[in-house]
């Protein structure tokens, strides 16, 4: 996927698979699961949902202003949220997740498709906070991966080719630099996901040659 053939449905696919998978293991959870730490530092799970559910009824409602999406913008977000009964968080998230897509799409510019994916990717940080399987991958990692080749190239990361271990061909990400070859990476999609997420490492494995981790994080 390129930016001159952009699919601009495919980050509300995106959003409708997560809203399927993640929201029953929401629901049905135990309160006290949701004041674990996640790989977001100083966030538990709670205020990682509620940064998610913010930041898309924000894209619903229309609720772009300058900074938005900021650091300083999301923890307002989150601090807003910190009373609210835990059911309602969850109803503004699946709010999020059911109609954002539709408004995504038609930014022709593509600047939110990030935002979709970086919702998927905060998913990830809920399952993996609960030692629950699919973390940054399963149903929506392919997707994910298209939208993530997108974002690496708006983010000015180095080219890099990824051979990942599913068989799938290799995925092309991020940018020329002159008198600079490719990077290349072997790894499992959700390592890919975790390295360019600025997510934690402990326990994958890869192999990186030609660039740095920090190098291709596109989330700063």
């Amino acid at each position: 996927m390129s930016d001159e053939h952009r699919d601009p449905d495919l980050p509300g696919r995106l959003l409708l698979t997560e809203r399927d998978t993640l929201m029953p293991l929401l629901r049905s959870a135990p309160e006290e699961m949701f004041a674990l730490r996640t790989a977001c530092p100083g966030w538990t799970v709670r205020e990682v949902l509620a940064h998610c559910g913010a930041a898309l009824v924000r894209i619903v409602e229309g609720c772009l202003e300058e900074g938005v999406f900021s650091p300083e913008s999301n923890a307002a977000d989150v601090a807003e949220r910190a009373d609210w009964p835990l059911g309602r968080v969850l109803d503004e998230l699946e709010r999020g997740f059911t109609e954002a897509g539709p408004v995504i799409a038609t930014h022709e510019d593509g600047l939110l498709d990030t935002v979709a994916l970086g919702e998927w990717v905060h998913a990830g940080d809920v399952r993996d906070a609960w030692d629950e399987p699919g973390a940054y991958g399963g149903g929506g990692a392919a997707p994910a991966l298209e939208l993530l080749s997108v974002a690496s190239r708006r983010r000015d990361t180095p080219r890099l080719h990824a051979t990942l271990d599913d068989g799938r061909h290799p995925l092309v990400l991020g940018n020329d630099i002159s008198g600079r070859p490719p990077a290349r990476l072997a790894a499992d999609a959700p390592t890919l996901i975790r390295l360019y997420s600025g997510r934690p490492l402990v326990g994958t494995r890869y192999d990186l040659s030609g660039a740095q981790e920090h190098e291709l994080v596109i989330y700063r």
